[in-house]
């Protein structure tokens, strides 16, 4: 069985497709065969962020499932790399909304049965969709910013997990998508929200120009933008190596 490791946030533009790309990226040196599920139904971040060509994606699959059309996951995959394969949603957000929510476990307990770790992203909304991700995932990292708006929110999402007794909930303080001043310190901010901080990257990993790998659909972790012998890619290594270590 692969290992659902759902990729989420309380806000927009804090880094969390990024983040999941290079963990996925870094996945690859461990050859673990990894598949990228978007989730995120109303803006198909992952199928941008990589250049994908797809012709068919996560509404097909739905819709095959429900018309007992439905043989295997290959014939909706798009193939990234020879260890990186992505299920994308539609381009056209309206179709989102269509697909019935219990489709989304069906789908999740469908794809880990061929792949060592599924990585999944999400909209930033706590919505009934999310809901039925983290109930189906092994684990959750929500990525948060230096930023008080995100603090309140990710405090609010802390408490809700804590309520609900998930087992694994992991979060990541991503300071690099911004080189303005930070507004509170770690232990400000693992004060805060009443939770410790698993992983951060700090200023160091700021990319001036990534907008052109995202145009040209590139993973920071595998073109050597963090080349493999600097601290940058052995600390994302290591968080990688850590998300899909047996407890």
């Amino acid at each position: 069985m692969g290992k659902i490791i759902t990729i989420t946030s309380r806000k927009g533009g804090v880094g969390k497709t990024t983040t999941l790309l290079n963990i996925a990226g870094c996945l690859c040196s461990l050859e673990k065969k990894v598949l990228i599920v978007d989730l995120d139904l109303y803006s198909s971040s992952i199928a941008l962020s990589l250049n994908l060509k797809n012709t068919k994606n996560i509404h097909n699959m739905v819709d095959d499932i429900i018309n007992n059309r439905f043989r295997e996951v290959d014939n909706y995959v798009t193939n990234y790399n020879k260890y990186i394969d992505v299920l994308p949603c539609d381009k056209d957000p309206r179709k989102g909304a269509r697909i019935n929510l219990k489709y989304i476990e069906q789908i999740l307990n469908i794809v880990k049965h061929s792949y060592d770790v599924i990585l999944v992203d999400t909209t930033h909304a706590l919505i009934d969709l999310n809901i039925i991700i983290y109930d189906n995932s092994d684990t959750i990292l929500n990525v948060m910013s230096n930023d008080p708006v995100d603090l309140v929110s990710t405090k609010t999402f802390v408490n809700i997990v804590l309520d609900i007794g998930f087992k694994d909930f992991r979060v990541l303080l991503n300071e690099s998508n911004s080189q303005e001043e930070k507004y509170f310190s770690i232990n400000d901010i693992r004060s805060f929200i009443g939770y410790n901080i698993a992983y951060y990257l700090g200023r160091e990993f700021y990319v001036k120009t990534i907008d052109k790998y995202v145009l040209d659909g590139e993973i920071l972790t595998l073109n050597n933008v963090y080349p493999k012998e600097k601290k940058e890619y052995k600390k994302i290594l290591r968080i990688a190596e850590d998300l899909i270590k047996e407890e």
